[in-house]
């Protein structure tokens, strides 16, 4: 039999032993994976990714395909219409087969309707780790999307290899070929220029995002620049979020390993999946400068909630302050960052605040609203308001109702 002492001593040694086994298994490619992408969490339960009317679409408003990537995976997308083009095409699209999954979408309506109007506008979007497209706030937020412009603007999602019904399995390199993969079609297939493309990524979706503009940007010959970027909840890095990271907004996976910096950056070592978002950012923002020509060459928007717990706003501080040096010819701290903030930055209440670095290639802006949590914010209208002036639509909506 246990004496009272042992059993204490098991009781307070037992959760730490189960703990390491824990950091022991997420040094394997595998767990890790599991850990970071959260591919295998199904949210939908059994319900049909092909039948988008359960998520409170109308018939024939979502289109459902796939997209094959170059190493040979298949990739599951949607193409969402805006709510007031479907509006005055309603009675062609209701007379289509049932949006079950198309084996060629060019032979939709919806595609058409996309393919054919020279003034269409259209959003890439990269969603969050877990579950699928159709997951939690994500449907809502195809939705909010196209809201200030809804004659214009589509969404195009797609869940990424390893997620929902697409092929695969999860990594770096396979997350940025797939968004390429997606980028190519929408400027080959649809036929839509990228200065009428703005990329969408929240949380895991920001590093996707950010990472495709970089790629596509830094390319010697032929670069390739979207009209905007905006992300909702994005991390620094995947070692700085190792460190603030909490599952459900409850678990913190190293939160106690965190406090030991050096045991922390030792684990760090084994992560696969680095996703550098501040480097690259910052890379993107240097290879837009070197673009020749006249004009702004990126239009960066970053937004958080200040009661995000899952991804603290501490990172999109971070990402702002990156993006800002590589804009400027002079290295500034972030402490001098900070004190320049607090004298320019736009007081909105209990909206929050923004700022806003201009230079002669771009813009940067950061926004931090109150409220929204990690997945709310994305049905926002912060969020349909920074893809509207992403496209440069803002500036015109607002001078055609002066005028």
């Amino acid at each position: 039999m246990f004496s009272p002492i042992k059993s204490v001593a098991w009781a307070v040694a037992a959760p730490t032993l189960l703990y390491a086994a824990f950091i022991a298994l997420l040094s394997v490619p595998y767990f890790q994976n599991h850990a970071i992408y959260l591919h295998g969490v199904v949210q939908t339960g059994t319900l049909d990714l092909n039948i988008p009317e359960h998520w409170g679409f109308s018939r024939n408003q979502v289109t459902p395909f796939n997209l094959r990537t170059p190493d040979g995976e298949t990739l599951h997308a949607w193409h969402v219409l805006p709510l007031g083009l479907y509006q005055r095409h309603e009675e062609r699209l209701v007379r289509e087969p049932a949006s079950a999954l198309v084996p060629d979408i060019t032979q939709r309506l919806g595609f058409q309707l996309l393919r054919d109007d020279p003034e269409a506008l259209l959003v890439l979007y990269f969603h969050g780790a877990g579950g699928s497209m159709a997951s939690g706030w994500r449907p809502q937020s195809y939705r909010a999307m196209s809201a200030a412009a809804p004659d214009k603007i589509h969404v195009v999602a797609i869940d990424y290899r390893g997620w929902g019904t697409s092929t695969g399995s999860p990594s770096e390199a396979g997350l940025l070929m797939d968004a390429q993969t997606l980028a190519a079609w929408a400027v080959n297939v649809a036929g839509i220029p990228p200065s009428r493309i703005v990329l969408f990524g929240q949380s895991l979706g920001t590093a996707v995002s950010i990472s495709l503009a970089q790629s596509l940007a830094v390319r010697e010959v032929d670069p390739v620049l979207f009209s905007g970027i905006v992300v909702v909840a994005p991390f620094a890095d995947v070692a700085m979020l190792t460190a603030t990271y909490r599952v459900g907004q409850t678990i913190p996976i190293l939160g106690p390993v965190a406090r030991f910096p050096k045991v922390l950056e030792w684990l760090n070592k084994y992560i696969v999946s680095k996703w550098p978002t501040k480097e690259r950012l910052a890379d993107f923002v240097r290879a837009c400068q070197r673009i020749p020509g006249e004009g702004p060459k990126y239009d960066v928007t970053m937004i958080h909630a200040q009661d995000d717990v899952d991804i603290p706003w501490v990172h999109s501080d971070m990402l702002y302050w990156y993006g800002v040096n590589a804009s400027s010819p002079a290295a500034i701290t972030r402490e001098e960052l900070e004190r320049e903030k607090e004298d320019t930055r736009v007081e909105l209440g209990d909206g929050g605040w923004a700022v806003t670095s201009t230079s002669p290639a771009g813009v940067l802006r950061e926004q931090i609203v109150k409220y929204g949590v990690h997945d709310r914010i994305m049905s926002y209208p912060v969020v349909s308001d920074a893809i509207l002036r992403a496209f440069g639509q803002k500036q015109k909506t607002n001078s055609s109702s002066s005028s």
